[in-house]
């Protein structure tokens, strides 16, 4: 008799009796024979399953071509992160042994862990890590297309960024991959394409089309004007989406890319309030993702804001994909983007090597070689100590003469303790070289002109960050480096605008009156992730005083 998967790390714990008698209400108990089908790949997955008898196999790929990656006894649990975010579900499940499961909806689900915090960490952290664990093993929809085409990095980078589980085909590499294409009648030159559980094909999809698959996406479209819109998912974003919601405000949160915002791309956190262990940018956001649409906010991603309007007494965001949504008070978060590093062979070598984050995602293509990190910051930091942990060397070049101008005192001590980093100061990077990825770094010492070559398999690019306003430009009115003033930094230029309120700006608010601006948007502010969170929870205190003022009253 096979054995159940054993728990790892947490990721396949035994509920006990008492977990499981809080379970009960919310759900129903019912039989399932030898070879139901719980929940099927590819398909929406809204219900939490509880083995109480039998044994449930989960399985990859289809009909006879399934192998078993995981098998669940008694008190065990199914499912993983897709379940809380209603996606799709990655893989299947198969009963094995008939026996009893007890059912419970993703909605009642999300309530009851609310209600229930212990409950709710072990089956957090348990879809937390099998997340994560399905990504390391390639599970998931297949991406084919060639390392060179702009469309197949394009893919890349939203499914990583996204934490979506996939696997990559090389066209140009991989036999397997010319061998499908042969079989579904598809050219080389037609690629990408996402393969999507064996029985769909989607040719070049759009990001939004790949997230209106996976369920990431439910459509933006809104007739009525909501309480509250965020734009930008980071920790300011996020913040502000569960204060909002869960105060009652109808909520809508908008990001061109992923949750999590830059904080979602750093490998650990430590500094953040709470969390003595530090916690991972990815982990972070998942969490936050859960508490909002647990409190019913509504998080569309991808969304990319156009454009800001006021129209008949509302807030108008124009969607760069067409359609608008309409709010009595708009959150700007949509952060700052780290700047590209521009010297020859970059660009060719993006998503090939070249990086602007360090997670778990871009560190599966060059585990156990020699990487290099390019910035000061704390970001930078934090990406060589996770790079370290299994790369026999790390190069952190800085430009600078010494570390202590922008990275955090406890980073440093820890940096220059590791035995596999290697800081080089006043070193910038003339050149990345390679034949179909990054093979090394022409390196020049910036005070004797001196260069060098690095052998390096990986680059990791974090030298500052530019704020994401183009698309406020003509609305909003932006400080010199294009941060959004706010409060009393604000120039009235549109003095007609706050005559019928009678009052300044409030301290978060814009140019505009309800548009407020939290996080490393915002001019002047603190670029730490406490910060942003703190400015996300203040400004839906203060849009409710907004909305006190333009709301239409409730009829009785």
């Amino acid at each position: 008799m096979p054995t159940p998967t054993a728990d790892v790390h947490g990721a396949y714990p035994q509920l006990t009796d008492d977990q499981i008698a809080i379970l009960r209400p919310c759900g129903q108990v019912r039989q399932v024979r030898e070879g139901e089908q719980l929940f099927r790949a590819g398909e929406p997955s809204e219900e939490f399953f509880v083995v109480l008898s039998g044994t449930v196999a989960v399985v990859e790929g289809q009909d006879d071509q399934q192998h078993v990656i995981q098998l669940h006894g008694p008190h065990s649990f199914l499912g993983e992160l897709g379940v809380l975010e209603g996606q799709t579900a990655f893989v299947s499940a198969v009963v094995n042994r008939p026996g009893e499961v007890l059912t419970v909806g993703s909605a009642a689900l999300r309530d009851l862990l609310s209600r229930e915090p212990a409950l709710g960490d072990v089956i957090l952290r348990a879809y937390l890590l099998r997340r994560t664990m399905l990504a390391g093993t390639g599970t998931g929809f297949r991406i084919i297309g060639s390392a060179f085409s702009p469309d197949t990095r394009r893919l890349l980078e939203f499914a990583a960024r996204n934490r979506l589980p996939h696997r990559w085909a090389d066209v140009e590499k991989d036999t397997h991959a010319e061998a499908l294409l042969t079989r579904l009648g598809i050219a080389p030159e037609e690629t990408p394409i996402v393969v999507w559980h064996d029985y769909r094909v989607l040719r070049n999809p759009s990001n939004v089309e790949l997230a209106q698959v996976i369920g990431l996406r439910t459509g933006t479209a809104a007739k009525a004007v909501c309480d509250l819109l965020v734009v930008g998912a980071g920790p300011g974003g996020l913040a502000a989406a569960v204060y909002g919601a869960s105060e009652g405000l109808s909520t809508v949160v908008l990001d061109a890319v992923a949750t999590g915002g830059q904080a979602g791309t750093s490998s650990r956190i430590e500094n953040y309030l709470g969390f003595p262990a530090g916690i991972s940018g990815m982990e972070l956001a998942e969490r936050a993702v859960v508490q909002a649409t647990r409190f019913g906010a509504r998080i569309d991603v991808p969304a990319e804001a156009a454009g800001l309007e006021q129209r008949d007494g509302a807030n108008v965001v124009r969607l760069t994909e067409g359609g608008t949504v309409a709010a009595h008070s708009v959150v700007v978060a949509t952060g700052a983007r780290y700047r590209r590093l521009t010297v020859p062979g970059v660009e060719r070598f993006e998503g090939l090597g070249v990086h602007y984050a360090a997670t778990l995602w871009e560190a599966r293509t060059c585990r156990l070689d020699a990487v290099a990190v390019v910035g000061g910051g704390n970001s930078a930091g934090q990406a060589a100590l996770f790079m370290a942990r299994e790369s026999p060397a790390v190069h952190l070049l800085v430009r600078g003469e010494d570390l202590g101008h922008s990275m955090s005192r406890y980073l440093i001590d820890r940096i220059e303790r590791h035995p596999r980093i290697h800081v080089r100061l006043h070193t910038e990077v003339q050149e990345v070289t390679g034949e179909d990825r990054v093979e090394a770094l022409v390196v020049q010492d910036n005070r004797t002109r001196e260069q060098q070559v690095l052998a390096a398999r990986a680059l990791f690019v974090f030298i500052g960050a530019r704020p994401a306003t183009a698309w406020l430009a003509a609305a909003v009115t932006l400080d010199r480096r294009g941060f959004i003033p706010t409060g009393q930094h604000v120039d009235q230029v549109a003095a007609d605008l706050w005559k019928p309120l009678a009052r300044a700006p409030l301290a978060l608010e814009t140019g505009l009156p309800g548009v407020f601006a939290v996080g490393d948007v915002r001019s002047g502010s603190v670029k730490r992730v406490a910060s942003a969170v703190g400015e996300g929870a203040m400004a839906v205190r203060l849009a409710h005083e907004h909305l006190g003022e333009v709301r239409p009253p409730a009829t009785p």
